[in-house]
């Protein structure tokens, strides 16, 4: 039996997911958003969004359209 290793991209993604769902963000807002409820952890994931090709202004809906996190 293997246990497959989820992508810490793929965590943040169903956690923004979730928040959506909750109606505490919107797809339409922006991604600098997310810095209010991450706190000290922002730091990390602005990097890696940035890392991606993300800029803070893009709306969370492209954030949440990624299919697969592959990193080359």
């Amino acid at each position: 039996m293997t246990q497959q290793v989820i992508h810490p991209m793929v965590k943040l993604q169903r956690q923004v997911h979730s928040l959506v769902d909750s109606n505490i963000l919107k797809k339409t807002d922006s991604l600098w958003k997310i810095a209010f409820l991450y706190g000290d952890e922002w730091v990390h994931w602005k990097q890696e969004l940035l890392d991606f090709g993300f800029t803070m202004q893009d709306p969370v809906s492209d954030f949440l359209a990624v299919d697969a996190w592959d990193e080359e």
